[in-house]
């Protein structure tokens, strides 16, 4: 039997995956999401870096207005993992359109992911892709307010 449930982004992301950070530059905001992710999912800080550069090798995955959705597969993880963070200062990105990138959204995901993959993906993306969404999630208080933004407009 197929599972046919629509993935959202509480299946990703928890309220202790919203952070704020105050990265200078595209390698140091790797470095913090990396530690952070390494941190909430017990592995190794270098597997997870090695495959987000791996990635990011390929194409900048700043997706344009201000936000990047970097994301690997990462051995060793069972299901998908997200966070979300705000940064104090837009970085400079390599963003498809030239500007920097001041919300990025993290999104790892099992080896042998498969479509779960481009689910985890896509249904962040869909979120993310709203002015409107992005826009308060700048201006929103905390963590709570956030996930409660990423739930209230699936």
């Amino acid at each position: 039997m197929t599972n046919t449930k629509t993935m959202t982004p509480s299946d990703i992301i928890r309220p202790r995956s919203i952070v704020r950070l105050a990265a200078r530059s595209k390698a140091e905001l790797f470095r913090e999401l990396v530690h952070r992710a390494a941190e909430q999912l017990a592995l190794p800080e270098g597997l997870i870096l090695e495959a987000l550069s791996r990635r990011e090798a390929l194409g900048s995955t700043g997706v344009g207005k201000g936000v990047a959705m970097p994301h690997a597969p990462v051995a060793g993880l069972t299901s998908p993992f997200g966070l979300l963070a705000r940064l104090e200062r837009p970085v400079a990105y390599e963003a498809i359109d030239g500007e920097p990138v001041d919300l990025v959204c993290l999104v790892l995901t099992p080896e042998n992911g498969g479509r779960g993959r481009i689910d985890a993906l896509a249904c962040l993306a869909r979120r993310l892709r709203s002015p409107d969404v992005c826009d308060r999630i700048r201006d929103a208080a905390g963590s709570e307010d956030i996930y409660a933004m990423l739930l209230e407009d699936g």
